[in-house]
């Protein structure tokens, strides 16, 4: 049965409801980044988990009655799964969940140590569904610690447009690579959308029916262009190497087209085909070749392809001082890109009076892929319970790790000027926090242009 809200969760999570204090009738959680690689988070993707997982009718009988008979054989015992619990959100809620979770705007640009989103219950006989639901929630560190990723490249790409170019050429300067290389059709799908959120450029298809079917868009937000692979060229032989690149101009005449270079001798085929035998036909073309070189020191190899194209092709200097290459010609790396990478490229490029306008980046694994919720130190902590009719100030911290005290009370998201701060809801100031989810209707929701337009505020 796909996706059974009974079943989405630890196993440990199963036994908790006989666990808190007698008398509890709310549980009140927050999710946030407490660090990481990068010192502040892109919000998204709640959106897709309302919709896949919580909104509507989410518990039927059926749902009940298997998770009834899973959880018999998988402890052993028919003593531990609240059936009566879920019965009474079937029977009273019409299967709908009394929950209410509040986040920040998707697409927001937050520093890490701030509450990101709360979730409660709104009927006090389930206090227990707000941490049954944090198995599901805090995959909300995926799409945001892409995104996040996808936005600290485009900073660090961008402080080299403005010092060696042109700036308004960012949104084209990362493409993503990772379809392959992730774990699932979903994983590309979220992930890929994720990297959207930030630039425009893609390989990972799924990534735009996602963004057509969960953030209300029939717009295009994702482009690609005609590119070579090590089979369409090695196909010709390495004696044919000249003809497959003569083919791949002749193929697409227009507009841009890349080629993988590197199949034989990425340096022979700048200088000697691309350079010399194929130089009147690329200068002719109506179009941009784009080199890729696909092995090898990234910042080593991108440096010495550009400065063979510049020398066979041609180049200005632009008013910021630093080199350009023809326009009919440019580079992209896609081996070995991750964050430190490209600033060696970029690094390696500028020291040698290359402009950052030469070269994109395409990145895979690195961007979809070799993340995990510790990137961003990603958890779900309950900050207060009520206890016979009193709230409880609920926190942790570890003598052995200050770094996971956790925040207490209910909590709140203001803006003090251009400051961020998490604040407990009595104190003064404008929650950012909104209602984007509760008892089973989905609130508040956000286009993928409204997403975007957040992350560029």
């Amino acid at each position: 049965m796909k996706n059974n809200i009974l079943l989405l969760t630890d196993s440990y999570k199963l036994s908790h409801y006989k666990q808190y204090p007698a008398g509890t009738s709310q549980i009140y959680s927050y999710f946030e980044s407490r660090g990481g690689k990068f010192d502040y988070i892109t919000f998204f993707g709640l959106q897709y988990l309302l919709k896949e997982y919580l909104a509507g009718q989410v518990v039927t009988q059926a749902k009940i009655d298997q998770a009834t008979q899973l959880y018999a054989a998988h402890f052993g015992t028919d003593t531990l799964f609240n059936r009566e619990g879920w019965q009474y959100i079937l029977d009273k809620h019409q299967g709908r969940l009394p929950i209410r979770i509040k986040a920040v705007a998707e697409g927001s640009v937050i520093p890490t140590h701030n509450v990101l989103m709360t979730v409660e219950n709104t009927d006090p006989e389930c206090f227990w569904l707000s941490n049954f639901l944090e198995t599901l929630l805090v995959q909300l560190w995926y799409p945001c610690t892409v995104a996040t990723t996808s936005k600290a490249v485009k900073n660090l790409i961008l402080d080299y447009l403005e010092q060696t170019g042109d700036p308004s050429l960012i949104d084209f300067k990362l493409h993503d690579f990772g379809f392959r290389g992730v774990s699932s059709v979903e994983s590309a799908s979220i992930g890929g959308a994720a990297h959207l959120v930030n630039f425009m450029g893609t390989d990972t298809v799924a990534a735009l029916t996602f963004i057509q079917e969960y953030y209300q868009s029939n717009s295009m937000f994702g482009f690609s262009i005609p590119a070579a692979e090590h089979s369409t060229i090695t196909s010709w032989t390495q004696d044919g190497e000249l003809d497959a690149y003569r083919n791949m101009l002749q193929q697409y005449p227009e507009g841009l087209v890349a080629v993988v270079s590197d199949s034989y001798d990425v340096y022979h085929a700048c200088e000697k085909l691309w350079g010399e035998a194929l130089k009147d036909e690329i200068l002719q073309r109506n179009g941009t070749l784009v080199v890729r070189p696909d092995s090898g020191i990234p910042k080593e190899v991108v440096l010495r392809v550009t400065e063979i194209l510049g020398e066979k092709l041609g180049y200005t200097i632009n008013s910021k001082g630093y080199k350009v290459l023809n326009p009919k010609i440019r580079v992209i790396q896609g081996d070995g890109v991750n964050y430190e990478s490209i600033g060696e490229i970029l690094e390696n490029l500028a020291a040698n009076g290359w402009s950052a306008d030469n070269i994109t980046f395409g990145m895979g694994g690195a961007l979809l892929q070799k993340v995990h919720r510790d990137t961003q130190k990603f958890a779900f902590k309950c900050s207060c319970a009520t206890v016979n009719g009193e709230d409880r100030l609920v926190f942790k911290d570890p003598i052995t790790d200050h770094g996971k005290k956790s925040k207490k009370g209910r909590l709140k998201l203001i803006l003090n000027d251009t400051h961020y701060q998490t604040v407990n809801q009595d104190e003064d100031g404008a929650d950012l926090l909104q209602t984007v989810f509760e008892n089973g209707e989905i609130i508040k929701e956000f286009t993928f242009d409204e997403v975007k337009n957040q992350a560029n505020v």
